[in-house]
């Protein structure tokens, strides 16, 4: 008997679970089984899902098909009635222990989907989630750079957004429980660590102690001193504190690459996701960071063809990616999805969205050059992926012609730009 495959749709904090799910179900003693870790940020995550476990069990006739992630979560009938499916668990089942030993214990190989009926769910009440699960893992990612969940969930309501139905509200994991655990990363030899979560700059907020994100990266960089890269996923620019700026303006060893949660560059669209910010607070945030910290790079997500967009709104967007500076681009065409607020607005076409969405592409592709184009001759310490590349600080990929120790941070002069990456 094999053990379990695992399929991962979605985001990062979904990868660092699936690889959660690896142990919790290695230990439990699961055989036979693919897990399907899903998205339901879009109608399109959702359709991709159920296209990916049809695939699954065509390639695998015999096998358990277990279903779960945010798809699982917010709509575990559509998953529980596919023909496909074995079983249906949530976001909170998915992380304990005696979800995973009491699937070893039944009876294997799809008898509810080859049976004609139902699969059986295990999904409860999200929104009644007080913890991140304490399942940590430790050294997630590659040989060189670690992720570390520091908190789950979302207070907000965006229009277009279903995450919170997923993920429930916001829970932080205790700053103690952080550290202890990037400790134990640096000392099996971890070079990075990164800091990730649904809402990152909401960290604290239950704690009950007046705690914000800004706390727990400078209560982490004095108590592991060892740790020599500290980065922070993506956040919410409008609501960085007082102590992350600090730490940005004066802490070498906070990488000085931010991924900010952006979503458009027009106020009226803004305020119709429902946003917490408007352009000027956007445009603020990156001159301030950049006057403290001159070297410092920023990725962020936009949505391009969100509903009731108009060219002038679009343009809007576009010139944000300047204005801001915004080096590394993440942009999503707009996709409706059913059960949010977003969906009953007037649509955009769908050719003016993948049109925009391009343009955007081309915008971002613009900003990386430029960036990369002054790098020649500029000296960079470079975190090595592979033996043959790694990331500078600014996270802009270099490679190399000799090879390099994996793992280790090099320091190495930028001698040319290849398209997208660095030659040292």
């Amino acid at each position: 008997m094999s053990a379990p495959k695992f399929s991962t749709l979605g985001c990062r904090l979904n990868a660092y679970e699936s690889e959660a799910m690896k142990e919790l179900s290695a230990r439990a003693g699961l055989r036979d089984a693919v897990v399907v870790n899903t998205c339901a940020v879009t109608g399109e995550a959702m359709r991709k899902a159920r296209q990916e476990i049809r695939r699954l069990r065509r390639e695998n006739p015999g096998a358990r098909l277990i279903v779960t992630g945010c798809g699982a979560q917010v709509d575990p009938e559509e998953f529980s009635a596919m023909a496909e499916v074995d079983a249906v668990i949530g976001n909170a089942e998915k992380m304990r222990p005696e979800t995973w030993e009491t699937l070893a214990r039944e009876t294997p190989a799809g008898t509810a989907a080859t049976g004609g009926a139902t699969a059986p769910v295990q999904v409860d009440d999200i929104m009644a989630e007080r913890q991140v699960s304490g399942h940590l893992i430790d050294g997630f990612g590659t040989r060189s750079r670690a992720y570390v969940q520091v908190q789950n969930g979302c207070d907000h309501r965006c229009t277009f957004c279903i995450i919170p139905f997923g993920r429930g509200n916001s829970r932080s994991v205790p700053a103690g429980v952080v550290v202890e655990q990037i400790r134990r990363l640096v000392g099996k030899g971890f070079n990075e660590v990164v800091l990730t979560g649904v809402d990152m700059t909401s960290w604290g907020a239950d704690l009950g102690e007046g705690l914000q994100l800004g706390d727990l990266v400078r209560r982490i960089l004095r108590l592991v001193p060892d740790l020599p890269r500290l980065r922070i996923s993506s956040i919410d620019s409008i609501e960085v504190d007082d102590a992350l700026m600090e730490m940005i303006a004066g802490e070498r060893r906070l990488m000085p690459h931010l991924h900010l949660s952006l979503q458009h560059g027009d106020d009226l669209i803004l305020k119709r996701m429902k946003r917490r910010h408007l352009r000027d607070d956007a445009i603020r945030f990156c001159t301030q960071a950049r006057a403290l910290r001159p070297e410092i790079t920023f990725g962020a997500d936009i949505i391009a063809g969100f509903p009731t967009e108009t060219e002038a709104m679009f343009e809007n967007s576009l010139a944000l990616v300047e204005e801001c500076g915004l080096t590394w681009l993440h942009v999503f065409p707009y996709s409706r999805r059913p059960g949010t607020p977003a969906a009953r607005m007037p649509q955009v076409e769908g050719g003016a969205i993948r049109e925009r969405a391009g343009r955007l592409r081309e915008a971002g592709k613009r900003q990386l050059h430029c960036h990369l184009a002054a790098q020649p001759g500029r000296i960079h310490r470079i975190l090595m992926e592979s033996p043959t590349m790694g990331r500078t600080e600014q996270f802009a990929e270099v490679r190399f012609s000799a090879a390099q120790p994996v793992g280790q941070i090099v320091t190495a002069r930028i001698k040319n730009v290849r398209a997208d990456h660095l030659i040292a």
